[in-house]
């Protein structure tokens, strides 16, 4: 089986997977598995839902190791888990780390692990440029980050199934998706109301 793994670090409406999703069905992916979430994120769902199910011959392919993590170290024990379930992995166009003989050649773990360092260091190059634009903005006077939220600013979607949470009978996963909410956004809400 050929799976393909994309990821975005924010949700479907801020930014389109669909790209990545394409290019690896080109690219030979039989199925695509996905995640929203940062690059760094110690669990990505999916992408553990996805090293649980292949099994010994599977190919994993992404477009960038950016797209499985931003993390050395989390690319480092993820090779291992490749390597001990003798699955192949593809970075499309760049690396290809095979190990369905339960070994890795010493020259593709070199390549895949400086690939991680410089994905690694660009998000760090990244991170110290935001921080660096919001220091410039506070100095300016400007106001950063979300503005501040009151109860009148919660939707009535919200609203309309609170009473349903409220007497046990959804819990906070059903609620953010009958809401079309994140849970941290239900959290906030509910922490605004209670």
């Amino acid at each position: 089986m050929i799976y393909g793994y994309a990821r975005c670090s924010t949700n479907e409406d801020r930014q389109d997977i669909n790209r990545q999703i394409r290019e690896l069905k080109a690219a030979g992916a039989e199925e695509v598995i996905f995640d929203y979430e940062h690059g760094d994120a110690k669990v990505k769902q999916n992408l553990g839902m996805l090293l649980d199910r292949a099994e010994e011959g599977d190919t994993i392919t992404t477009l960038e190791v950016s797209r499985l993590t931003r993390s050395t170290q989390q690319l480092c024990e993820l090779i291992e888990i490749i390597k001990i379930k003798r699955l192949r992995l593809v970075i499309v166009g760049s690396i290809t780390v095979d190990c369905r003989n339960g070994q890795i050649d010493p020259m593709s773990q070199a390549f895949i692990q400086m690939s991680a360092v410089f994905s690694e260091l660009e998000l760090s190059i990244i991170r110290a440029r935001v921080r660096s634009g919001m220091q410039n903005a506070k100095a300016k006077g400007k106001r950063v980050g979300r503005p501040p939220i009151t109860k009148d600013d919660i939707p009535a979607v919200f609203y309309k199934h609170y009473p349903t949470y409220a007497a046990g009978k959804m819990n906070i996963s059903e609620l953010a998706r009958v809401c079309s909410l994140s849970r941290p956004t239900v959290y906030k809400y509910l922490k605004m109301i209670q």
